[in-house]
């Protein structure tokens, strides 16, 4: 307790450091995992290189936050302030894994580099674009007002949404159903105690309930041979005190700047997306009794980020959504600084090594899923209901890019080449990869327009749909090639014809067209905008 009274310290900050402890580590574990499997990414060097920087960013987000706490105490001389919670972004995790750092190491090992150079250069170009999107969020945290009142709400949570339900909430169920009576196991634990608020028996926090419980499934069923396990695929031991964070340090990684341009349209939305959140998360926090400043809860959000990149980090950080449900645990401030010392020391001691081995996967993500409920539905809960339908619009080209991750790993298999199949069916996945293409920039400008036609405000819609041509004749969204990259439209290497009628000019055509039908359509019928 400091001498103005402010107990930093109580029971509920048990609780509150499992959720958020576990959230993190959960991420950690989803980030090796899928580059492990997405593109076999060695996980050796993911726990040397990419986590502990990763885990700094953690570290020092969540040791600022804790500070910001005793300073909001001390302005306002109350005594139960709750700390912000901060942690890796979940949709981060997915998007920068599986659409960056995947992409990254497949394009260097498909240019003929062996597996520790291609593993570097990703490591590199990890580094890169979380630089920028902690340069952005800083820019971001001073106009904060200004992209709030720019971008609806619909737009700037349903790209956000689509990948909570789609991906997040979907992908992590893969693992569970793997050992289905660990993963339903867990899931039903956490389902019961973390979103209908049931107190798991001796009021042990829920996320901690269901890794004893699903975690002692486990090792019984292993025990008497039920479970087939894997040989681990790194010594734990050699992870621990890892020095190859540190090359980060010479900044080398400088090299790989102009090639991480390439990811951007993946990477703002996300910096976007962590920055509306902030933004939202400052005022529910607000509503239950603590008023931080905005500006400086995105600003410490850009702060911690920046510093990860700097130390190797790969995946942004974020202020978590659930700050009022840690402060109805009883959590003060001293869950955020557990959080930081206890994540911040797996990462640079080298002891998360032992936990991606001894924490069943089955077990942990099942707080994975409840993370895409809580995301979806806040932003449900923070939208105007008239826009639903927005919200509702920007999960389809997710699913478009749900459909490819899984049509990726299918090729292989078929017995001949994508370019001989049947035309009618080549130029049906064509379609689907044109719009999975950008998903994220697609699903925010697709919500926005239609969050605008439903406010009858057909003007700035048919802005926002030619926004969509500009992007789409970039291949900023929609881009027809197989790497997705950003394209010259006027200098395009020969496509097939299944994407006849589909490539950028006509895209971008399509998109003017319709603006153009909506500005002749606003001066024919005019019409009251909706508050």
């Amino acid at each position: 307790m400091t001498k103005n009274g402010y107990r930093w310290v109580a029971p509920g900050d048990l609780n509150a450091f499992f959720g958020l402890m576990l959230d993190n580590i959960a991420d950690l574990l989803l980030m090796i995992a899928l580059l492990h499997t997405a593109c076999g990414f060695p996980v050796d060097f993911a726990l040397a290189y990419m986590v502990p920087g990763t885990a700094i960013g953690v570290f020092v987000g969540d040791l600022l936050y804790f500070w910001l706490a005793f300073r909001l105490a001390r302005r306002t001389g109350r005594g139960d302030v709750t700390a912000m919670p901060l942690g890796l972004d979940t949709p981060s995790t997915f998007g920068i894994t599986l659409f960056v750092l995947a992409d990254a190491f497949r394009t260097a090992t498909a240019q003929g580099m062996g597996e520790f150079d291609a593993a570097r250069w990703t490591w590199h170009i990890g580094i890169c674009v979380i630089l920028i999107s902690g340069l952005f969020k800083l820019g971001c945290a001073l106009c904060s007002g200004w992209v709030r009142r720019m971008v609806p709400r619909a737009g700037l949570l349903g790209s956000l949404a689509a990948i909570a339900l789609v991906l997040i909430s979907f992908l992590p169920l893969l693992d569970i159903l793997s050992a289905p009576l660990v993963g339903l196991v867990a899931l039903a634990i956490v389902l019961t105690t973390l979103v209908a608020r049931v107190h798991f028996p001796l009021r042990i926090p829920g996320a901690l309930g269901a890794l004893l419980v699903a975690g002692s499934i486990y090792y019984l069923m292993r025990g008497l041979g039920l479970l087939h396990t894997e040989s681990p695929p790194f010594d734990p031991a050699a992870a621990i005190l890892p020095t190859g964070w540190l090359d980060a340090f010479r900044f080398e990684w400088l090299s790989a700047l102009g090639k991480s341009f390439h990811y951007l349209p993946v990477v703002i939305p996300f910096a976007l997306a962590t920055v509306v959140g902030g933004i939202d998360c400052t005022e529910s926090a607000a509503a239950a009794g603590d008023d931080y400043d905005t500006r400086t809860i995105i600003g410490i959000e850009g702060i911690a980020t920046l510093v990860a990149s700097l130390c190797g980090g790969v995946i942004q950080t974020t202020p978590y959504i659930g700050h009022p449900a840690y402060k109805a645990m009883g959590g003060r401030a001293a869950y955020a600084l557990a959080t930081a010392c206890f994540v911040g020391s797996a990462g640079v001691l080298g002891y998360f090594g032992y936990l991606y081995l001894v924490i069943p996967k089955a077990a942990v993500f099942p707080i994975l899923v409840f993370i895409g409920l809580e995301i979806t539905g806040q932003s449900f809960h923070v939208t105007p209901a008239r826009h639903y339908p927005a919200l509702a619009l920007a999960t389809v080209p997710a699913m478009a890019k749900l459909v490819m991750i899984f049509a990726g790993g299918l090729f292989p298999l078929l017995p001949q080449p994508l370019d001989q199949l049947d035309p009618a069916r080549a130029a049906q996945f064509q379609t689907i990869h044109m719009l999975a293409s950008g998903f994220i920039v697609t699903s925010l400008i697709w919500a926005s327009t239609l969050a605008a036609l439903i406010d009858r405000r057909l003007r700035r819609a048919a802005l926002w749909l030619a926004l969509a041509a500009l992007c789409s004749l970039f291949g900023v969204i929609h881009s027809p090639l197989p790497s997705e990259a950003l394209v010259v439209p006027w200098n395009l290497p020969p496509v097939g014809p299944a994407s006849a009628g589909k490539m950028p000019w006509d895209l971008a055509a399509a998109y003017l067209v319709a603006a153009a039908i909506l500005l002749a359509w606003e001066r024919l019928v005019p019409t009251t905008p909706l508050d």
